[in-house]
C-alpha cells in the first residue's frame, strides 16, 4: 500500500519551485526581513522567559528537608556504602533514583559542597525544561516566514510561586520537567522528520524509557510514547522492521529492566521504599480534590488554561488550513516503513479506507499524535495524584502535569499582521484571538508572579499543605536555608546534635511528647568500648541526618528510612503524607534499649516494649527485616528478588498486642 502525492499539492510546487532555482537566483533563498524578526523574536523569547524563571527561582532559593534526604544518600554513596541512608540497611529512601544518581555524579566530578552541586543541578535543569519546551511547541507550529512564535504557556508555568519555589528545593522536580521537555521536543522532531535517522529514533526511545526511574509514576508517560513510537511504521533502514522494534524494545527497556532486577534483589522491594511509606496505591480523593484547588483556586489558574485551551484549538486550525511549508512531511510510506514529509496532510489516494490500520499508523507519526500523548498523560497524571490525596506541599506534585498540558502552548504562531488584517476583513478573526491569548496570558502571569497563595506562615491549615519554603523560612530564621547547619536552628535540631555529643555511650534519641526536647534511651550494660552508637528517631530525616556523622543512624515515624514503619497502615485522619506513626516502643525493642523503669522514657509503657519485642519474632516480619538489614550474598539477592512483590505487600499492626494477634504469637506476661 502506497501514498501519492497530487501535482496540484502546494508542497509540491514549493519544492519545484525550489528546485529549479539556478545559482543566479540565489538572492531568492535568502531569508526576508520578517523571517529574520520571526527568528530572533523566538529566541529573544526564550532568552526573555529563562532569565525571568532564572530570577524567580534564584530569589526563592533554597533546599527542602526532603532535598536533604537525598544527599544523605550521596553521602553514603561517596563514602563507598552503597546507596542507602543508613549503614548496614538498605533502604532506597529516595523516589528519583536518576535525580539520586545525578547528584552523586556531579558531586563525586566536582567535590564541591553537596548543597551547591545539588542547588545548581536544579536550577540548570529547570531552565533547561523552559528551552526544550518552547524548542518543542516551535516544532508544532511549524515556524516559517509568515508567523512570530511567542511565549504563552511557559510564561503560566514560571509565574507560579510553587514553579519557583521547586526550581531549587534540592528535589526532582527540576530533573522531572526536564526529562519531560527533553521527551517532548524529541517526539516533536521525530513526528516532523523528513526522514527519520535511526539513531536519533533510538536516542528517543532511550530517553522514554527512563521514566520510571525519573519517577515511578511518569512511566505512565514513557509507556503511552513508546507505544505510539512502536506501533507506528520503522523508518527506512537496513534493518527489517521486525527486527528495528526488537532493537527499540532493548534499548527503551535494558537500563530500567537492569535496575528494577537490581532494586529488587539489593532493596527487597518492587518500588522506592517511600510508595510503601506514602501508600501510594491508597485513595484519598477528598484530599486530592482539595489539593488541587489549593493549587488552582489561589491563582485562578483556571482563567489562562481556558484561554490557551481556546486559543491551541484556533492555531491548530489555522495551521491545518494554511499549506504545507517545504521541511513539513506527508506520508508516503510503502509496506511497514514509513517516510514522511507532511504532517496531518497527507491525503490517502488509493481508495483504502480513511480509518484503515495503516492509516492509522501512520497517523500516529505526527504532531496530533503527539500533543494528544502528552495532553492524556498529563490529566491521567492529574487523576493519579487526587486519588493518592495530593501531598502536603502546596502545588508540588501537580506541577509535572501543568507542564505537560502548558506544552503544546508554551508558544503560540501569530501570522504577519498585513495578512492578518486582511483575514479580519474576511471575517477570520484567529489572529485576534491569538494575539488576545498572548496578551491575556502575560497579564495573569504578572499578577500569579506576585501572589501568595497560602499566608499561614509556620502553622499547617486543617487541609495539611503548607508553603514548604515559607515554613522553613521562618521555622529557621533564615532568608535561603540551604546548608545543613541552616537547619539547627530549626526546633530541637542543635539540641539533638548537643545530646549526641554529650552521650559517647550511645543510645536511642526520643522527642518528647511536648516536642520541646529529647529523651535518651540508654543501652543495656555491659557498654563496649566506643559506645554502642546512637539512632535518632524524628520525622524530619534531612536536616536531622546531614547534621550528624553517617555513623549516626536516623529512622522516622512515617517510615521513609525505617521499613518497620514503612509497612504499618495509614491514620484515617492522619495529615497527608504523614499519616503513618510507629509508636517509640517498638523502636526501643527493634534497637535493643533498655526497656525498664526509671531508665525508660517516662510516657512509654513497659508492656508495650516487651508486646513489641514479641511481636518482631514473627517469622514474616524477621524476613522483611533480613531483607534490608541481612548480609547481601547471592543467596538473599535471589530470595529478595522472588519475593519482592510479597514484602512490598506485607502489614503490620502498629499497636504491638494487635500485631501479636495478627501473627499468632503468645502475648508475653509482664509483672507490674
Amino acid at each position: 500500500m502506497s501514498l501519492s502525492i497530487s501535482p496540484d499539492d502546494p508542497l509540491v510546487g514549493e519544492r519545484t519551485e525550489y528546485a529549479t532555482l539556478r545559482p543566479a537566483d540565489a538572492s531568492a533563498r535568502r531569508p526576508s526581513r520578517f523571517a529574520v524578526l520571526s527568528a530572533t523574536t523566538f529566541v529573544g523569547g526564550i532568552v526573555l522567559t529563562v532569565l525571568l524563571f532564572a530570577i524567580g527561582g534564584w530569589q526563592r532559593r533554597w533546599i527542602a528537608d526532603d532535598g536533604l534526604i537525598v544527599l544523605r544518600t550521596v553521602r553514603n554513596l561517596l563514602a563507598g556504602n552503597g546507596p542507602v541512608f543508613n549503614q548496614g540497611e538498605r533502604v532506597e529512601t529516595n523516589t528519583s533514583t536518576a535525580w539520586t544518581y545525578l547528584v552523586w555524579f556531579f558531586s563525586w566530578s566536582t567535590q564541591a559542597r553537596l548543597e551547591y552541586v545539588v542547588l545548581a543541578l536544579a536550577l540548570t535543569m529547570s531552565l533547561a525544561a523552559v528551552v526544550f519546551a518552547m524548542l518543542g511547541s516551535a516544532r508544532l507550529w511549524g515556524g516559517s516566514g509568515s508567523t512570530v512564535l511567542l511565549p504563552a504557556g511557559v510564561l503560566v508555568y514560571v509565574a507560579l510561586p510553587p514553579a519557583r519555589d521547586y526550581a531549587t528545593s534540592g528535589l526532582e522536580s527540576g530533573l522531572v520537567i526536564c526529562w519531560i521537555g527533553l521527551l517532548w521536543w524529541q517526539t516533536m522532531r521525530w513526528s516532523r522528520a523528513r526522514p527519520v535517522r535511526v539513531p536519533g529514533l533510538l536516542a528517543l526511545v532511550f530517553v522514554a524509557g527512563l521514566a520510571p526511574l525519573i519517577r515511578p509514576e511518569m512511566a505512565l508517560l514513557g509507556v503511552l510514547v513508546l507505544g505510539m513510537i512502536f506501533l507506528a511504521p520503522m523508518p527506512e533502514s537496513r534493518l527489517h522492521p521486525v527486527v528495528l522494534r526488537a532493537v527499540i524494545v532493548v534499548v527503551a527497556g535494558s537500563v530500567p529492566l537492569g535496575y528494577q532486577i537490581w532494586r529488587m534483589g539489593y532493596y527487597g522491594l518492587p518500588y522506592p521504599n517511600t510508595a510503601v511509606a506514602k501508600d501510594a496505591g491508597g485513595a484519598k480523593w477528598g484530599q486530592g480534590f482539595t489539593y488541587l484547588w489549593d493549587l488552582v483556586g489561589p491563582y485562578f489558574l483556571w482563567v489562562p488554561l481556558s484561554v490557551l485551551l481556546v486559543a491551541g484549538v484556533v492555531a491548530a486550525r489555522v495551521r491545518i488550513a494554511r499549506p504545507v511549508a517545504p521541511g513539513d512531511h506527508v506520508a508516503v510510506a510503502s509496506g511497514d516503513h514509513g517516510s514522511v514529509a507532511s504532517g496531518d496532510h497527507g491525503s490517502v489516494s488509493n481508495g483504502s479506507p480513511r480509518w484503515s490500520a495503516g492509516q492509522v499508523r501512520r497517523r500516529l507519526r505526527s504532531p496530533s499524535a503527539v500533543v494528544a500523548v502528552f495532553v492524556v498523560a498529563g490529566l491521567l497524571l492529574t487523576l493519579y495524584a487526587l486519588r493518592v490525596g495530593g501531598d502536603f506541599m502546596h502545588g508540588r506534585m501537580l506541577l509535572p502535569q501543568v507542564f505537560l498540558v502548558l506544552l503544546p502552548v508554551a508558544v503560540l504562531p501569530l501570522s504577519r499582521p498585513r495578512a492578518s488584517l486582511h483575514a479580519m476583513r474576511s471575517g477570520d478573526w484567529s489572529f485576534a484571538v491569538l494575539a488576545g491569548a498572548v496578551v491575556g496570558t502575560s497579564g495573569w502571569a504578572l499578577f500569579a508572579a506576585g501572589t501568595t497563595a497560602i499566608t499561614s506562615g509556620t502553622e499547617i491549615s486543617s487541609t495539611g499543605i503548607v508553603d514548604e519554603r515559607v515554613y522553613y523560612v521562618l521555622q529557621t530564621g533564615r532568608d535561603h536555608p540551604i546548608l545543613a547547619e541552616d537547619y539547627l536552628d530549626y526546633p530541637r535540631v542543635r539540641a539533638m546534635v548537643d545530646d549526641i555529643a554529650a552521650t559517647p555511650d550511645g543510645g536511642l534519641l526520643l522527642n518528647s511528647p511536648s516536642f520541646m526536647f529529647w529523651y535518651v534511651a540508654r543501652p543495656p550494660a555491659p557498654i563496649p568500648e566506643g559506645g554502642v552508637g546512637h539512632t535518632v528517631y524524628f520525622l524530619n530525616l534531612g536536616m536531622t541526618s546531614m547534621n550528624v556523622p553517617l555513623d549516626v543512624r536516623v529512622i522516622d515515624p512515617m517510615g521513609l528510612a525505617y521499613p518497620l514503619a514503612a509497612h504499618t497502615g495509614r491514620l484515617a485522619d492522619g495529615r497527608i503524607g504523614h499519616d503513618k506513626s510507629l509508636y517509640p516502643d517498638w523502636v526501643i525493642a527493634d534497637t535493643g534499649m533498655v526497656d525498664k523503669k526509671p531508665w525508660l522514657p517516662w510516657y512509654l509503657d513497659e508492656k508495650w516494649v516487651a508486646q513489641a519485642r514479641t511481636a518482631l519474632t514473627c517469622p514474616d516480619t524477621q524476613a522483611l527485616l533480613l531483607s534490608s538489614r541481612g548480609p547481601l550474598t547471592f543467596e538473599r539477592f535471589r530470595h529478595n528478588v522472588r519475593n519482592a512483590f510479597r514484602f512490598a505487600d506485607y502489614h503490620i499492626e502498629r499497636v504491638p498486642k494487635y500485631e501479636i494477634q495478627r501473627c499468632g504469637l503468645i502475648d508475653p506476661v509482664v509483672p507490674r
